[in-house]
């Protein structure tokens, strides 16, 4: 009998192995999300994106190029809804947050284990003030990101309220609606932080511009769908807020309420 149809019966055994999973792939993906970040920023871990085995510098940025795409496909196509109902046919549905986060932390680690240096300088902040201005910038940016996550909630973002909720024998609500705080400046705060955190370093070298522009060009596209898909969810209340919110940049008007406003004219 497979977890899913014991789920369904409410079998306490079942129940305690998917809050299990849950609870496993959160503590699995959060340390290698923060080794990430300190790995980006080259502080307090000992190896980071310019450190480790120096090889062809057209071998390397063809490695260091496919484990960011890899990362961005994985992510593109389980974060669909149609991926997310064919895969809830085989598991339940409470599981299924949990499974993209596991699958996010190997494939983030594999990021971590294969990645090779490629220290050919891009720039470089030459005074301790510019150096510290760079440092604090990549603190903000990173402490935004994970601030964001929070304020959408965090834990139901990683998995763990939908495998609690099963455990306890509650009905997964349906999505709300919500723009807590940083969501009234921005549509995507979390991605700001994370643009933030990727560029901001006094030194960048060209293995972490690839990472930078690697990932940012994920989150761009990434956001365009995802943006699809809340319109489909909430309808004429994301249309409205889109048009209203910039997307990154709080104060940077919606092009759409721009262009609106010089047909006006």
């Amino acid at each position: 009998m497979n977890t899913q149809l014991m789920s369904k019966r409410g079998n306490p055994v079942a129940k305690a192995m998917i809050t299990l999973y849950g609870i496993v792939c959160y503590l699995l993906f959060f340390p290698t999300f923060c080794y990430f970040v300190a790995f980006t920023g080259g502080i307090l871990v000992p190896k980071t994106v310019d450190t480790g085995v120096s090889i062809p510098l057209l071998e390397a940025i063809l490695i260091n190029v496919g484990l960011i795409a890899l990362f961005g496909i994985q992510h593109s196509i389980m974060a669909r809804q149609s991926f997310k109902r064919r895969i809830t046919q085989v598991i339940p549905e409470s599981m299924e947050r949990s499974t993209f986060v596991l699958v996010s932390a190997l494939l983030l680690a594999l990021i971590l284990w294969q990645w090779r240096p490629i220290n050919i300088t891009i720039w470089e902040a030459q005074t301790l003030g510019g150096q510290i201005a760079m440092y604090t910038l990549y603190g903000l940016g990173w402490s935004i990101m994970l601030l964001s996550t929070f304020l959408i909630n965090h834990f139901e973002l990683f998995g763990l309220k939908q495998v609690f909720k099963q455990f306890r024998a509650r009905t997964i609500a349906d999505p709300k609606f919500q723009t807590p705080w940083f969501y009234k400046l921005a549509r995507h705060p979390m991605m700001s932080g994370f643009f933030i955190g990727f560029w901001a370093t006094p030194h960048m070298t060209l293995g972490h511009l690839i990472l930078a522009l690697g990932f940012t060009t994920y989150i761009l596209i990434g956001v365009h769908y995802e943006e699809k898909d809340l319109i489909k969810t909430f309808g004429e209340k994301y249309i409205n807020y889109k048009k209203e919110v910039p997307k990154f940049i709080p104060g940077l008007k919606s092009r759409s309420k721009v262009v609106q406003k010089s047909v006006v004219r």
